[in-house]
């Protein structure tokens, strides 16, 4: 395998590690400067440039992207992918990890906890904001920092509304998260490769301080996942698109909370915690994928007129409960690609199956044959929560 690992620091631990891992398994490997590719677009022909020579053909791309080169690494990463080279972190999953907001809004559609966390603008909807996720303190954070920066307690709700205020006239957006005190300046990083969570480890914040970051001194400890959780973390990295990702997990007096999906998790202290070779499993995992790119299903499959996906849900007291897919969709020339059944995932069922209420089925076929069963948007009962105002704050007037 001709591996290529996107990165501007190539002296750095996680870089040299990932480097001297592809050697050792006898891959030819090199690290290209993300910066100094050049973007090539003709009809037919993406291509890349690399210190202003055409780019030889890679097997793969690890994207080791640096967040102040967020918008143009993953332009060439993006590229890498119109060539379909593959790459186990897409455009779009790094683009997604990278904005907090972002990233929480996609995750809070599915059933996986996440921190309280609100975004306002107008100063003059904070103090109710920070009433609606249980009051101060609160943890105010920017919405592209990385490794503790920009991440602030805040003890009152004055202290609050004085940093928000600062942040905004610095042109900074902010969001506001409750503070899950049980967790005691501790988190959990999970490290998802794949499918699976390859290693564990505990994070403690050093004295008073509240983020538990490495490079803010905190410490570290080998940990061992129980299955509910490790699940939780793959799922929110698949959901972000990564394939490779760091899973920061708060744990909570109700379960475990991501904090946030890392695009570029350093290796330096899940390997000193772990005494695991997660650079190997990486470069293992990046060899056996090299021949299955990714694949947008909907950019490909659309190209034929009147075509596409779409997922049908199988609603109770369906027609099609009890019947085996060859009997209900097949009769229809719909081919399904996979079948979601609560938290698993079936891929190329079998003809076979029987089709059970709740089932989640993507079909690719003709549109027109999928009208009747494609799932139906509806609007979400939301949960009415009782009003918990705080003496210094005015109820509206509307």
């Amino acid at each position: 395998m001709k591996l290529g690992i996107l990165s501007a620091s190539p002296n750095n631990y996680s870089t040299s590690r990932l480097r001297e891992a592809a050697q050792a398994r006898g891959h030819t490997v090199k690290v290209l400067n993300t910066m100094r590719f050049s973007i090539e677009l003709e009809e037919g022909e993406p291509n890349l440039h690399f210190r202003s020579k055409q780019l030889s053909e890679y097997d793969a791309v690890l994207p080791r992207i640096g967040a102040s080169i967020t918008y143009f690494g993953t332009a060439v990463v993006r590229q890498f992918e119109q060539m379909d080279v593959y790459t186990p972190n897409t455009a779009a999953g790094i683009s997604n990890s990278r904005d907090k907001l972002r990233s929480l809004q996609i995750l809070s559609r599915h059933d996986i906890g996440i921190p309280h966390t609100t975004f306002v603008r107008d100063r003059a909807d904070v103090l109710p904001a920070i009433e609606r996720i249980g009051g101060a303190p609160v943890i105010i954070k920017i919405l592209e920092g990385t490794q503790g920066v920009g991440v602030i307690l805040a003890d009152s709700t004055k202290v609050a509304e004085a940093i928000i205020e600062t942040m905004q006239t610095a042109k900074q957006n902010v969001l506001i998260q409750q503070f899950i005190k049980e967790s005691k300046g501790t988190d959990v990083r999970a490290f998802v490769v794949g499918d699976n969570v390859v290693a564990a480890m505990r994070r403690r914040a050093s004295g008073d301080e509240f983020r538990s970051n490495v490079h803010r001194g905190g410490t570290t400890e080998a940990v061992t996942l129980d299955e509910k959780t490790a699940q939780i973390a793959v799922r929110a990295a698949q959901i972000m698109g990564l394939r490779v990702a760091g899973v920061d997990i708060l744990e909570s007096d109700n379960g475990p909370l991501i904090m946030e999906v890392n695009s570029s998790p350093g290796l330096e202290g899940i390997e000193g915690a772990t005494g695991l070779d997660i650079a190997g499993t990486i470069v293992d995992y990046i060899a056996d994928q090299v021949d299955f790119p990714e694949i947008d299903l909907r950019q490909r499959l659309t190209v034929s007129k009147g075509f596409g996906v779409a997922d049908i849900v199988i609603p109770e007291g369906s027609e099609l409960v009890g019947k085996a897919i060859s009997e209900s969709l097949w009769d229809r020339d719909l081919t399904v690609l996979n079948l979601h059944r609560g938290t698993t995932i079936i891929s190329n069922p079998k003809s076979s199956r029987t089709l059970e209420a709740g089932d989640k089925v993507l079909c690719y076929g003709r549109l027109e044959n999928m009208r009747d069963l494609a799932a139906k948007k509806t609007k979400k009962k939301r949960r009415i929560k009782p009003k918990t105002l705080s003496t210094n704050v005015q109820p509206s007037s509307e």
